[in-house]
């Protein structure tokens, strides 16, 4: 079963960081959590750990708006929120990968019509911010289309 929808730039890291927070926010997102996966592999587990995994982090995503509608809905949809979107290092170190959590795994949980709106906008809005980071170069040829 797929559950993130997952796009390869050819981007640096950094770029694709700075880029997806950029895509993100154009879609109604803010960036509600940041978490260093590298940084705290290093801390815990020794540099080792860290190097193995690469550069790593994964952003929490929220629309204000559209997590108010899904926890009025369902108020223990909250353990799903928020979308997290990880900007990972590819394996040959020029491309960078990015993925989103698909939004229609809400809906898998809930027979709720209002949630199946929610995630219905959430999804394509998380669809648009990968589509707009897509168009930053040519595709790589492991890149899978924004599903």
């Amino acid at each position: 079963m797929a559950y993130t929808h997952s796009i390869t730039v050819p981007l640096s890291y950094e770029q694709a960081v700075e880029r997806t927070r950029q895509a993100l926010g154009e879609e109604g997102f803010g960036i509600l959590t940041e978490v260093d996966i590298t940084a705290t592999f290093a801390d815990k587990l020794g540099p080792d750990a860290a190097a193995d995994l690469g550069e790593y982090v994964i952003l929490g995503a929220c629309n204000p708006a559209l997590a108010s509608r899904a926890l009025a809905a369902e108020p223990q949809l909250g353990t799903l929120l928020p979308c997290n979107v990880v900007v990972r290092r590819g394996p040959d170190g020029q491309h960078t990968i990015i993925e989103a959590i698909d939004a229609q795994t809400m809906v898998r949980l809930s027979d709720s019509p209002q949630v199946r709106e929610v995630a219905d906008d959430a999804d394509t809005r998380l669809r648009a911010a990968l589509a707009s980071l897509d168009h930053t170069g040519p595709a790589h040829p492991d890149s899978d289309p924004v599903r």
